[in-house]
């Protein structure tokens, strides 16, 4: 029994001398750790960063070439539209001359253009009862603070009223030109005209409005009006980044980016045109305000790269998927010069990045006609010879993006996908009554097959399956399916229900959150 409890007091007394201050310092300098013992842990996390550091680059590729897109079909509207509205009117006056029976005078595509010039023409001549400097005092007298709302108030407009533009333009283009048995129908295509030319009126005020408190910002004082709009930007950092986010969600985000860009790069040139006219285009001046010019867009950019690198970072997307973003978007620029091609491609940019260029181009036209004056036949051969090469830099533009685009295709192995049909429209009830019909008389291996091309519509529930076509199993991703069970017959079925893949992705979710 004494000799257990001295045993217990030398221990005591190790354990005492163990802990001295001097052992622990000497463990904490000497202390080792081995992290090959995690190496898939720190592996990953070496990937992430080099992910992170290759965002900047393969985020700027598909920035540059949704720019190039964008300004394509912007620049469509004040080169190529015109020419070919004016060889539609020209069929339209000597195609009755000729008495060609049986012959359509006008071609759908020409019905379109004339539609959009007739759009242009009317909402120009509505333009000039606005007036700009009347703006620019109204808002230029506002308290910051206003302004700064009323500039977040704008942003968010735009998206809604680019949201719905195409819808209205869409609307009116196949009202136009589907294919009507009696006369009286065509009746139909005036209240759409009607409401087109609203919506692209409305629109370009908005827009002109959000130039104006641009403008002001440019020309306060303290610049206080601007460091403000720029720190607006750094706010859309805290509203996506920690939001879940799958590859066609950052697909709609991306693209809602480009759009902004581009749209911004516009309206400081509108700025730009603005203040140079009051200075009566002094060189000096421009000076001045590069600075200013130069500082927005950089912040624009280093919100965009913040924004994807943790975006992709959070959610474990590698920053290959912003090649297949931009072959996506060379499949529409491919596709749409194909001779069975059923949309124009300065449609497909507008719904696939919510990027509409007639109320854009339509204010540019009315500032660019109120800033500078024409006079004398000189003016008239400048303004030829800038029309010139407005044409040649379309062309050009059109050509390196082709091969561009080409390439890409390429490279994706998407050539098969130029051959294919356009996805039909969803099936009616009757049919799908019918092929539910055929999912009970057939045997299970079959019905797997077929619930993936017709909706199924439970009793309680009113969700439905898309119809699936032959372009819809290209660049999905592993999570884009999710398994549903279905009862057949007292036979439980399981099945992936197809989500809409990236070259179905429009503009319906420009605004950047997640849509389920």
């Amino acid at each position: 029994m004494i000799g257990h409890l001295s045993t217990n007091k030398r221990s005591l007394r190790e354990t005492i001398a163990d802990l001295s201050l001097v052992r622990f310092i000497r463990a904490e300098l000497t202390r080792g750790y081995f992290l090959e013992h995690n190496e898939a842990k720190y592996t990953e996390r070496r990937e992430r960063v080099y992910t992170c550091l290759r965002i900047p680059k393969e985020l700027e590729k598909l920035m540059i070439f949704g720019f190039f897109l964008c300004l394509d079909a912007f620049l469509y509207v004040f080169t190529l539209l015109p020419l070919r509205v004016l060889l539609a009117l020209i069929r339209l006056l000597t195609l009755p001359c000729c008495r060609l029976s049986g012959t359509r005078i006008l071609q759908p595509a020409q019905v379109c253009d004339v539609l959009k010039g007739f759009i242009l023409v009317l909402c120009y001549s509505m333009m000039h009862y606005v007036d700009y400097s009347m703006m620019y005092h109204m808002i230029r007298g506002q308290s910051v603070i206003k302004l700064y709302i009323i500039y977040n108030m704008l942003e968010v407009a735009d998206r809604l009223f680019s949201s719905f533009g195409q819808d209205i333009l869409d609307a009116l283009y196949w009202t136009a030109t589907e294919p009507k048995e009696r006369k009286r129908a065509h009746i139909g295509v005036i209240p759409h005209f009607l409401m087109a030319v609203l919506y692209v009126f409305l629109h370009a005020i908005l827009i002109m409005v959000q130039a104006t408190t641009l403008n002001v910002a440019f020309n306060s004082h303290n610049k206080s009006l601007l460091t403000i709009m720029m720190s607006n930007n750094f706010v859309e950092i805290k509203g996506s980044v920690f939001k879940k986010f799958e590859k066609n969600n950052l697909f709609q985000m991306s693209n809602s980016d480009i759009k902004e860009r581009f749209t911004n790069y516009v309206l400081l040139l509108i700025v730009c045109l603005r203040n140079m006219e009051q200075f009566s285009w002094n060189p000096d001046h421009f000076w001045v305000l590069f600075p200013d010019v130069c500082m927005v867009i950089a912040s624009e950019v280093a919100v965009d790269v913040v924004k994807h690198a943790f975006i992709t970072k959070f959610n474990d997307i590698t920053a290959d998927v912003y090649s297949e973003y931009r072959a996506s978007l060379a499949f529409d620029l491919v596709s749409s010069r194909q001779k069975n091609a059923y949309t124009d491609y300065s449609d497909t940019v507008s719904r696939r990045m919510g990027f509409i260029p007639l109320p854009l181009a339509l204010l540019l036209i009315r500032v660019v006609t109120s800033s500078v004056k024409i006079q004398g036949s000189l003016s008239l051969v400048c303004v030829l010879l800038f029309y010139l090469g407005m044409i040649t830099l379309k062309v050009l533009n059109s050509i390196v993006l082709l091969g561009k685009s080409c390439l890409y295709v390429k490279e994706a192995n998407m050539e098969e996908k130029l051959f294919q049909k356009p996805p039909s429209a969803a099936p009616s009830r009757t049919s799908s009554r019918t092929n539910r019909v055929k999912y009970n008389s057939s045997p299970p291996e079959d019905i797997a097959t077929s619930v993936t091309s017709q909706p199924i519509h439970n009793g309680d529930h009113s969700t439905s399956v898309l119809p699936n076509s032959e372009s819809d199993q290209f660049l999905t991703t592993p999570d884009e399916t999710e398994e549903k069970d279905l009862s057949q017959d007292g036979m439980e079925l399981t099945h992936r229900a197809p989500k809409k893949d990236l070259l179905e992705i429009d503009r319906f979710t420009i605004c950047g959150n997640r849509i389920d």
